[in-house]
Order: structure tokens, then C-alpha cells, then sequence
């Protein structure tokens, strides 16, 4: 199997209608070793519920995935209790509602913010923090989630086009950096 002895962390899973069950599902299927944040401890038992056909999988509460503490605390725990990773997928976007059914032209500094934030500075934290802790063992590849939203105007994308421009951008820039130590990092749309 392709993924076999391999632990892979995915980052936001939520349901499972989420891309980042399907990627888990298929990397399971693969043979891999699962770990996963969520968002918010009230989501636990639906969590737990959602990835126990994963057997040996382990999930983390990670609230704000885009704070530099809460990353470092929640991939410090994850070594400790499961040692290096080989893959890291990113399924984490945010846009206020608002700014996503108003036109682009009214879209609020804190919803601007707020988008590039949770969907496309949190990657790049991911990645350094990995990397700082040295959670990442040799080889390992880094996934994000983008959308053809980035280069063609789509109505009701709006500011998450501009987010996903941003993140798109972003693993260009770590895929220079983290590609001299044989790291690499993909974004799939």
C-alpha cells in the first residue's frame, strides 16, 4: 500500500461530507496511520464518532489554527504522543458569511482579515511550526486545499478567491524553503 507505516495529520475535519474525510478515507485505504484537529472540545464525541472507522486514529482540538501558541501546544502534544509525521494536509478556510454573499467591494477589513487568516497564514504557520519542532520526518510533504476561485472571478467566492490567491502564492514561497531540506509542498484544487 502506498501510505503504509505512514502517519499523516489532517488538519480540520468537520464531517463526513468534508474533503478532509474523503483524503482521510483514501489515505487510510492506503494503509496510513491517521491524526486529526478539529475545531471546539464540544465537537469530541462527533469527532470520535466520525474517525472511528479509522481504527488507531487520534484526534486533537486545535481552536485557531492561525494562532501561533495553539499550533505550537497542539503539534508538541501530537509529537510527544505519536512521534514525527511524514504528511501534513491543510483543510482549513474561513470567510465571513457576509462577505461571501455581498459583492467583493464591500468586504470588511476584519472579514478580509479574517479570511487570509484562518485560510491561507494558517498553512504557513503549520509549516513552520512543524518544522521548528521538528515534527517532520525526512521526506515529508505538506497538502493544502485551493480552488480555481484563486485565478477566475467566481460569484459568491469573493474574498475566499483572494484567500486562496494568497495560500496558493504561500506554498510557492515554502516549497523554495522547505523543498532544500527535501520537504515538499503541494496545493490540490
Amino acid at each position: 500500500m502506498l501510505l503504509e507505516n505512514k502517519k499523516i495529520l489532517i488538519m480540520g475535519i468537520r464531517n463526513k461530507w468534508s474533503i478532509a474525510y474523503g483524503i482521510a478515507k483514501s489515505a487510510y485505504e492506503n494503509g496510513a496511520q491517521l491524526i486529526f484537529t478539529y475545531m471546539r472540545e464540544e465537537n469530541k464525541e462527533k469527532i470520535e464518532e466520525l474517525i472511528s472507522e479509522f481504527k488507531g486514529s487520534k484526534a486533537y482540538v486545535l481552536n485557531g489554527a492561525s494562532e501561533d501558541e495553539l499550533v505550537k501546544q497542539t503539534f508538541e502534544k501530537i509529537k510527544e504522543e505519536n512521534g514525527k509525521i511524514d504528511g501534513l494536509v491543510h483543510a482549513i478556510a474561513n470567510a465571513k458569511t457576509e462577505d461571501l454573499h455581498n459583492d467583493f467591494i464591500y468586504t470588511s477589513k476584519e472579514g478580509f482579515s479574517h479570511a487570509l487568516d484562518v485560510s491561507s497564514y494558517s498553512f504557513v504557520l503549520a509549516a513552520r511550526i512543524a518544522k521548528e519542532i521538528n515534527l517532520l520526518n525526512e521526506n515529508a510533504s505538506l497538502v493544502t486545499l485551493t480552488y480555481y476561485g484563486s485565478t477566475k472571478v467566481l460569484n459568491g467566492y469573493n474574498v475566499m478567491g483572494v484567500a486562496k490567491a494568497a495560500l496558493e502564492s504561500s506554498v510557492r514561497y515554502l516549497a523554495e524553503n522547505l523543498g532544500k531540506e527535501n520537504i515538499r509542498v503541494n496545493a490540490v484544487s
